[in-house]
Parts: C-alpha cells; structure tokens; sequence
C-alpha cells in the first residue's frame, strides 16, 4: 500500500483511541503483520491513518435481510 507523503502517521496509543480496541491488540495486529506500518529510528512504530478505513472496510459485514418480516397487514 503505497501512502502519500501527506498521510497523518499515529503512534500506537492514537491508533488503538481510533479503533477503540486495547494497545495490546494493536501491538499484536502489527506482530503478526494484520497493519502496515512504518518504523522511524529503528524502533519508534507509526501508523497510517488510512489504516483505520482499511479495517474497516475489511471488517464489514453486509447485513443480509431478514426472512418473513414483510408482511402483510
């Protein structure tokens, strides 16, 4: 996933308010290779934004119509 030189990077903290998941699960998402991310300095780990959409589109569940609730009155 190519990132524009514009795109907002977030600290691990900033991402995981974003999502409102647990730090820890957001660590464990970049250990096993679920985000892209980029590593500054060695060891500083930052996010893109565009993360989050990405999640969230992957995530999502069509909801699917539900049977016999069109009836007739």
């Amino acid at each position: 996933m190519a990132e524009t030189p514009n795109s907002e990077l977030l600290r691990v903290s900033e991402f995981a308010l974003g999502i409102k998941m647990r730090e820890s699960t957001v660590r464990a998402w970049l250990g096993s290779g679920k985000l892209t991310f980029v590593r500054l300095n060695g060891r500083a780990i930052r996010i893109p934004r565009t993360e989050i959409d990405r999640l969230i589109r992957e995530g999502t569940v069509p909801a699917r119509p539900r049977r016999g609730t069109h009836r007739a009155r």
